[in-house]
């Protein structure tokens, strides 16, 4: 459907609204962004404000749409009339740009930043303060459709949609282009919803898309239905709401509708829009779509006396529901570092979040064990890998396995060799080249209740998946527990037979820093088996990570401990014990360290700490006490590396122990070289870490 077509009467759609709905929420939304405008912001009481004027009747259409119980939508920070279309209350919806007690984080994100759990009716995903990254969740949240219906044959999905929305400037994002090529090489029930003001901020949308109108652009492109029009006009936006989510609905394809209205405020309160002109903003005036509304629907279908009652009426709720807001009380300080994981009640029990992950629905797993039930055969860590997998595909319908070449060529380092022949491609899949698509996706799946594992090639290649990443795991914290995306990354990474910058980074403090992940970095095959598991069964997100020299190593080989192990979080092994000395690292690390000792007079305790979040503190505490030294040594760069947090715990905490200073012995603050003899020349080694021991033992 394109711009050549006039709606000349009022629609069939348009006729069934209850346009005094539309209107009622529509003022509601108007007399918040006045309230804001010119009180709460002027006074302080609203640090961030993003007003929804002129793009309120679209999305409350769209609102009025989405009446299946497993339908989402992932939404951005100009989406409240949405929001208020779903039901969110009034006073949530003003408390939380006031950063109050409740809404949809307790006073933690921004107040337009929302989320609404699909209790009682369609799910809002949580957004996130970064543009574009709304997208790739929202396709996760369609493939979590299209996978209860067809692999766990759950009809109540049936009909349901996913629907994404995203303004003009988003379309330029990665985000919005991996998803959009998911959804048409996947054909997944899927509606991109595009506002298109003319605006990104201050950039016009000509400079975010060749010609400024993405679904002209978009016309080539496979399994996508486009609809163009006016998002202002009561009698034609009501139809092209309605087509485009009718032919999702009905399982044609994904859908992308665009809508062009008005900005009718700056981008946020403090953009005076001095870049348009005083002619546009006349234009952009003249097509503000409450005046159209009520020149549409004044007098024929309300009177003007009912009309200026809707608003009255309208503005004093929005009065009311902003004094209660403000008397709510401000968030506990006592409560702000909870949520950063999953916890427990008092009495023992889950707190669960309410959307995300295997939890929620009471999952139970089989049976598990830390003591390990090994076989004869000695295995590397790729097939101890492959083994998990195995066993967890065929125990737990819900788990997916994906990433770049999965499938039928079984990983680039052969750990999902055959999966997908076993279990089907709609379980093991191959994805497009896009890290941030098989992140997001992850994270969208993991909110439709599924565990997904997804494998990043390499730890470089995670870098265009950052945000996602960042945001997966901040996802219980900026909710309040009311979102969780528990999900696996598998992420090969570290030296191997050569080196390079790409191929060979470790770098894994990047994840130590990351707010909300777990960190697991095996040595050998059996911890591989146990931890893989643990975080498979996880409440929590967790990185796994899988050092490529270790993969196929003599070292790491160990016989495989069985289905039923586990190594939980936070729990270091002691590969050898001794007196002398403490020594602390993980990884690769951990052979060179024993090579080390093994040539040495000396007795030490070698600690693998086996995760990095949590970390066995007590552990290294405990041992430092009984041997009063301790050498750190590890393969990522120095500066704040984990070493250096390590060594801060235990200044803290063991300074009157120690009789020698604290050690560390790392790679130096350079990428990783290609020439095999600069590469070792850079890395620790039995030989560096002897002289090291030697140095700290005469100290």
């Amino acid at each position: 459907m394109g711009n050549d077509k006039v709606h000349e009467k009022e629609s069939e759609v348009a006729d069934t609204l209850d346009w005094k709905q539309v209107v009622r929420l529509m003022v509601h939304s108007r007399a918040m962004d006045d309230k804001e405008e010119q009180e709460l912001v002027p006074e302080g009481k609203v640090m961030y404000q993003f007003s929804a004027r002129g793009h309120e009747l679209g999305q409350i259409l769209l609102g009025h749409q989405l009446t299946h119980p497993h339908d989402a939508a992932s939404a951005y920070y100009r989406s409240r009339p949405l929001m208020l279309s779903l039901g969110l209350s009034l006073e949530d919806a003003m408390a939380a740009p006031m950063a109050q007690s409740g809404s949809y984080s307790d006073g933690r994100d921004i107040g337009v930043v929302c989320n609404k759990p699909g209790i009682d009716g369609p799910t809002v995903l949580p957004m996130a303060g970064d543009v574009g990254s709304q997208y790739t969740p929202g396709i996760g949240w369609a493939q979590g459709i299209q996978y209860h219906m067809q692999a766990l044959g759950n009809e109540s999905y049936e009909g349901a949609i996913s629907v994404i929305l995203g303004g003009d400037g988003s379309v330029a994002t990665n985000g919005f282009w991996s998803a959009l090529t998911i959804a048409t090489t996947q054909n997944l029930p899927v509606l991109f919803y595009i506002e298109d003001n003319g605006y990104g901020i201050s950039v016009p949308s000509t400079f975010q898309t060749p010609g400024g109108n993405i679904a002209k652009n978009l016309y080539s492109f496979k399994n996508l239905h486009l609809v163009d029009g006016d998002g202002t006009d009561p009698a034609q936006a009501p139809e092209l709401v309605e087509e485009s989510v009718s032919y999702v609905r009905n399982r044609k394809g994904p859908a992308l509708l665009h809508l062009t209205m008005p900005r009718l405020n700056g981008h946020s309160y403090q953009d005076n829009q001095a870049y348009k002109s005083e002619e546009l903003l006349q234009e952009e005036q003249q097509k503000d779509p409450l005046k159209l509304i009520e020149s549409f629907l004044v007098p024929d279908s309300i009177s003007a006396d009912e009309w200026a009652e809707l608003k009255e009426h309208s503005e004093e709720d929005v009065e009311e529901a902003c004094q209660s807001a403000l008397n709510r009380p401000a968030p506990d300080p006592d409560q702000t570092e909870r949520y950063t994981f999953a916890e427990k009640k008092s009495d023992g029990s889950p707190d669960l979040q309410r959307v995300g992950g295997l939890a929620p629905a009471g999952h139970t797993f089989p049976k598990s064990s830390q003591t390990p039930s090994p076989g004869k055969q000695r295995i590397n860590i790729v097939e101890g890998i492959r083994k998990t997998l195995d066993y967890e595909l065929e125990t737990n319908p819900k788990l997916v396995v994906f990433g770049e070449d999965v499938a039928a060529k079984g990983g680039v380092h052969a750990a999902t060799m055959g999966l997908q022949t076993k279990y089907g491609n709609a379980r093991v899949f191959d994805t497009s080249l896009s890290e941030e698509g098989i992140i997001g996706r992850a994270v969208g799946l993991a909110y439709s209740g599924l565990m997904p594992v997804a494998e990043i090639q390499f730890r470089k290649y995670a870098d265009p998946a950052t945000e996602q990443l960042n945001n997966c795991g901040t996802i219980r914290w900026r909710t309040g527990n009311k979102f969780a995306a528990p999900v696996v990354v598998r992420m090969p990474g570290g030296f191997a037979k050569c080196g390079d910058p790409w191929h060979s980074m470790c770098n894994e403090v990047f994840f130590v820093h990351a707010v909300g992940w777990q960190l697991a970095f095996p040595s050998n095959a059996q911890d591989a088996v146990g931890l893989l598991r643990s975080a498979m069964r996880s409440n929590n997100p967790t990185i796994f990570f899988e050092h490529r020299n270790l993969l196929d190593a003599r070292y790491a080989r160990r016989p495989y401990p069985g289905n039923q192990f586990i190594v939980p979080f936070g729990k270091a092994q002691k590969l050898q014990e001794g007196k002398d000395i403490t020594i602390v690292t993980w990884g690769a690390m951990c052979e060179r360290c024993e090579q080390a000792v093994d040539q040495m007079d000396i007795e030490a305790d070698i600690l693998d700490l086996r995760t990095l979040i949590p970390w066995d503190k007590q552990a290294v505490l405990e041992s430092v006490q009984q041997t009063n030294r301790c050498l750190i040594v590890h393969e990522d760069t120095q500066t704040a590396g984990f070493g250096a947090e390590i060594s801060a715990v235990l200044s803290q905490e063991a300074f009157k122990y120690l009789d020698a200073s604290i050690e560390r012995l790392t790679m130096p603050d350079i990428p990783m070289p290609h020439n095999v003899g600069l590469m070792n020349s850079v890395l620790p080694d039995a030989e560096k870490i002897s002289d090291k021991i030697e140095e700290l033992l005469s100290f």
